[in-house]
């Protein structure tokens, strides 16, 4: 029987199990979803279309490697592009908070503008309305994407299968690392930037080479741990991942022990994780490898057997299980 929460607390939007009740509770109650929860929605008509809306309310507004806006941007073309989507058009609305310097919003939306560009994808339409002040949090963005699907690949988090490996981008929490530095006054040094990027390049390039993906999925609030426990759900598989195998900085994984986070669970933003059988593991390497926004990219895991879940192989080689967290990490990240 699923929990029922009364009242929102902040740990409803970090991803995990409260996220999760929530959206059980409210939004599939009401809504109701044509398909599996996915990044996106594939829409009928004579092309395949995946269609896909997301907010951010991130805080500080600007961050090492990225602001507010950069990250609307490149968090929708992600959501397209991990569905084997060409993201093509874009929609962003605004809440503005009254004393927002215009100066500040400039900087906003010129990386917005930048950030499209750079991904070759055209912003087509927009809102702005503005509250009083202390009624928001200085700016709230959404963005809505559309992009188009190749007819010959269907990417799902439930097509992972037993026999498939997991592969990823490169190093992991380096969005999520950067905010804390950013925004709290702890006095740490270090090279902490967000890995903020459009992957619709690689992406696409990807599924060009190695039709044969399962799945692709950009793990962003709640880490990599969250989003290989929905695909676990979604596809009913176990997923082993190996501890000594997944990147992340010395630097993030100091960070993380000093203040006590799992990196596991904090938010990237800039990274797929890829679902692919193993006899295909080499060729989808090779093709990431040979891609700036892939050079690091490694096997992190493999699909072993079927019953939902997900184990960590540790450094001692023990196996431990990995759950949805309880509460919130590190919240407003995205």
């Amino acid at each position: 029987m699923i929990e029922t929460d009364q009242f929102i607390r902040l740990d409803h939007g970090e991803g995990g199990a409260a996220t999760h009740r929530l959206i059980q509770q409210i939004f599939l109650k009401h809504f109701g979803f044509r398909e599996t929860l996915e990044d996106a929605s594939i829409l009928s008509s004579t092309e395949r279309i995946a269609f896909s809306t997301d907010c951010f309310v991130v805080k500080p507004l600007f961050f090492p490697g990225g602001n507010i806006g950069k990250l609307s941007i490149c968090g929708t073309i992600n959501d397209l592009a991990v569905m084997g989507a060409k993201p093509q058009y874009l929609s962003v609305g605004f809440i503005l908070e009254e004393g927002l310097s215009i100066s500040t919003l400039d900087k906003i939306v010129e990386e917005m503008n930048n950030a499209a560009r750079f991904a070759k994808v055209e912003i087509v339409a927009g809102d702005t309305k503005v509250v009083g002040k202390g009624e928001a949090d200085q700016i709230y963005i959404t963005t809505t994407g559309i992009g188009f699907c190749n007819p010959l690949v269907h990417l799902s988090a439930s097509n992972a299968k037993v026999g498939d490996v997991v592969l990823i981008n490169g190093t992991i929490a380096e969005h999520g690392a950067a905010i804390i530095v950013a925004r709290e006054n702890y006095g740490i040094e270090g090279d902490f930037v967000s890995d903020c990027q459009a992957l619709n390049d690689l992406c696409l390039e990807l599924i060009n080479e190695v039709p044969e993906i399962h799945c692709m999925r950009d793990p962003t609030r709640g880490g990599i741990a969250t989003t290989l426990l929905e695909i676990a759900n979604s596809s009913g598989v176990t997923i082993e991942l190996d501890e000594q195998a997944i990147p992340i900085r010395s630097s993030v994984k100091g960070l993380c022990e000093l203040l006590g986070f799992d990196p596991l669970y904090i938010a990237s933003e800039g990274r797929v994780l890829v679902f692919v059988p193993e006899e295909l593991e080499e060729k989808a390497l090779q093709v990431m490898r040979t891609h700036s926004k892939g050079r690091d990219a490694k096997r992190i895991g493999k699909v072993t057997h079927e019953n939902a879940k997900l184990l960590l192989r540790t450094n001692t080689g023990g196996k431990r299980p990995l759950i949805f967290l309880e509460g919130t990490q590190l919240p407003r990240i995205c």
